[in-house]
């Protein structure tokens, strides 16, 4: 309804909504709020299911080169991506046959370490700096009670290996990995036919496109990072084992993996906890592994990456480093390892469909 006012020139439009258009409005909108709702409530139940998928995806294109070379080769895709599947079993059965015992013990005696560790950081940091920090008061903020150790070294000593509803509920999450990772890497293409029957044909061609650059860019990024991982590990825990550092096992293994799926920091934090445990009882050991690493670190910059990276893919600093909080916050700490590369899966899916502008002048730095 127009109101025409005193001038005569100036009018008021009063616009109605029609019922049937509201009604449709609110049930689209009740249905999309139920509907995101449910998906967080099945994803709060699955969510150890969906962290396996997660994992078992990232397995599946983990082993996608080495797969595809084989296949090459001329052997068929299942029986390649079964033979790389068995060898990486059979490394991981020989690395817990030759290591798991001495593994465990130390990772428990490591454990056990930590609130020494802590107290004699405290008392360092109090006579250096002239400070008055409470080494009790930061054991129960750090909740590093006696209980809480001898949990954690429960969980190592007898909760891994000991209890045998906990052995038996690892094995199962083990051989699930393994089916969804084999079945991910050797059915990939009917997988991906399954997913296509439910997409109209142009959605089918951004589902493929989508799909082939998550698997090639993500692929290279965790085989590289994985095979920097165990490089640096080995490395490492030679070196500590021939110093002498005490848990030179686990230290290894923690260096390795924080280095490479740990942005910006990894590098530091997986150097700084075998620095501070050795400090205080061999101060000279300290000084050795920084200085190992720091020329480790150099070797790996200048001459294995550039080597081993070619199908690496670059990703900001803050994108990975906030993938990782995120991940950490939904799976837990294994999460954190993940986060990383399903951050390149989508970053390398927005590089190709996302658009590009030309920038003004003003954002080009032009005055």
């Amino acid at each position: 309804m127009d109101e025409i006012t005193n001038s005569g020139k100036s009018s008021t439009n009063l616009i109605g909504l029609d019922q049937k258009s509201l009604n449709r409005t609110l049930r689209t909108i009740t249905f999309w709020v139920i509907g995101l709702m449910v998906s967080l409530w099945v994803f709060q139940q699955n969510r150890d299911f969906v962290f396996l998928l997660l994992l078992a995806w990232l397995a599946a294109i983990a082993m996608d080169p080495a797969a595809d070379w084989l296949t090459n080769k001329g052997l068929k895709r299942g029986a390649a991506v079964g033979l790389v599947l068995l060898l990486v079993v059979v490394f991981i059965i020989g690395f817990l046959a030759l290591f798991g015992g001495l593994l465990f013990s130390q990772a428990t005696s490591l454990v056990d370490e930590i609130p020494i560790v802590v107290n004699n950081l405290v008392n360092w940091l109090n006579t250096t700096f002239d400070l008055t920090l409470n080494p009790s008061e930061i054991e129960q903020s750090l909740n590093l009670s006696p209980e809480q150790i001898a949990n954690w070294a429960g969980n190592f000593a007898g909760g891994v290996v000991g209890v045998i509803s906990g052995f038996f509920g690892a094995i199962f999450q083990l051989l699930t990995l393994i089916l969804f990772a084999y079945y991910f890497a050797a059915e990939g293409t009917r997988v991906r036919q399954t997913i296509g029957r439910w997409l109209s044909q142009s959605a089918q061609e951004v589902f493929v496109t989508t799909w082939d650059i998550a698997v090639q860019k993500t692929g290279g990024f965790v085989a590289t990072k994985l095979f920097l991982a165990i490089l640096s590990a080995f490395a490492h825990g030679i070196f500590f084992a021939a110093i002498g550092v005490p848990y030179w096992l686990p230290m290894a293994l923690i260096t390795g993996i924080t280095s490479q799926f740990i942005p910006a920091v990894g590098t530091y934090l997986g150097i700084l906890i075998p620095t501070i445990f050795t400090l205080f009882n061999e101060p000279l050991d300290a000084v050795w592994i920084i200085i190992f690493a720091s020329i480790y670190q150099q070797f790996e910059n200048y001459i294995l990456s550039p080597r081993i990276s070619k199908r690496m893919m670059d990703i900001h600093p803050a994108i990975a480093f906030a993938s990782v909080i995120i991940f950490a916050n939904l799976f837990g700490a294994a999460g954190a390892l993940i986060g990383i590369p399903v951050a390149a899966a989508i970053v390398a899916v927005s590089d190709t469909y996302g658009r590009r502008h030309e920038l003004i002048p003003a954002l080009n730095g032009e005055s």
